[in-house]
């Protein structure tokens, strides 16, 4: 491990330790065990966008892309809203398990007809997937508006609960089988980071040195794709976050070895969303939320990032 990854896995755990014993009156009765849940989400959420970001941009060789171009939160949104709209007792039926299941489900779902109706003739690259997830990403969040029009007051207000990303509705169960899911995909997700580090080079480098590059980014975009829809199922749409988060890990790695940037990109993620949390309970008082606090900061960062780079063409 570098020593970046090494100060940057001891800032976690102190700061982790801070948001569960910071007024906790050590109570570990309730409020122990509450942000402990809390915790877990954040743990598993920040890895699977420092995880996916990074692995993403790494495909599209853009650091200003998220895998949200792809359409992913689009369908888990557009789910939320008609299982509104057929009725809150839907949700109720369906409880935050089913809820969970249901929504990773059709976000895979949606992944694998895309991914298959891309490459089924061999021709088709990255770009042209970016290109339909944005455009079927539009048409999705157009419909879900509409939708979303047919709503009551009372329905609408509890949909917004699941635009913005938050902790609170993680259960533990669920976090038992995101974790099993995000442990098997990081598995796979190691054993492959020598080709990640060629792909990182470009397509025609990567096939020149070996590398069958069509197979290889189609599992990096299967392992993608698990892990938002795990994040976004569990936590909520997250917007610009896999920009700053990754972004921020090419900075103190100062290199894009993905044994360094991966490990740090998921940390950095995890600190953001345990200081946002801290700053919702103790700063705010629970007066804003935390998908509001991070969008903030890292839209004004992507914001940055986009000028700086308009202005060095």
């Amino acid at each position: 491990m570098t020593r970046s990854t090494l100060w940057a896995g001891a800032g976690l755990a102190a700061l982790a330790l801070t948001y569960m014993f910071l007024f906790s009156g050590l109570d570990f009765g309730y409020v122990i065990p509450k942000r402990l849940v809390r915790l877990g989400a954040m743990l598993i959420g920040g890895i699977c966008i420092g995880w996916s970001a990074i692995t993403f941009q790494t495909l599209t060789n853009n650091r200003i892309l998220t895998p949200a171009v792809m359409g992913y939160e689009a369908v888990y949104l557009l789910a939320q809203s008609l299982l509104v709209l057929l009725g809150t007792q839907s949700l109720v039926l369906l409880g935050a398990g089913g809820n969970f299941a249901l929504s990773v489900a059709l976000m895979l779902a949606y992944s694998w007809l895309l991914h298959r109706w891309l490459f089924q003739d061999g021709h088709s690259n990255v770009y042209s997937l970016l290109l339909v997830g944005l455009v079927l990403t539009l048409v999705m969040g157009t419909f879900t508006q509409f939708v979303q029009f047919r709503t009551s007051p009372g329905e609408f207000s509890m949909l917004l609960g699941f635009t913005q990303a938050s902790f609170n509705r993680a259960q533990p169960e669920q976090l038992l089988y995101a974790g099993a899911i995000v442990a098997l995909v990081c598995a796979l997700g190691l054993r492959t980071l020598p080709t990640l580090d060629v792909l990182a080079l470009g397509r025609e480098t990567a096939i020149s040195l070996g590398v069958d590059y069509r197979r290889a980014v189609r599992l990096q975009l299967v392992l993608i794709s698990t892990l938002v829809a795990v994040s976004t199922s569990l936590i909520g749409p997250t917007a610009f976050i896999g920009i700053f988060v990754a972004n921020t890990a090419y900075a103190l790695a100062r290199g894009m070895r993905h044994r360094v940037t991966l490990p740090l990109g998921c940390a950095i993620a995890v600190a953001i969303f345990i200081a946002a949390q801290l700053a919702v309970e103790h700063l705010f008082n629970y007066r804003t939320t935390v998908g509001i606090l991070v969008n903030l900061v890292c839209g004004a960062y992507f914001l940055a990032l986009v000028v700086r780079h308009r202005g060095a063409q």
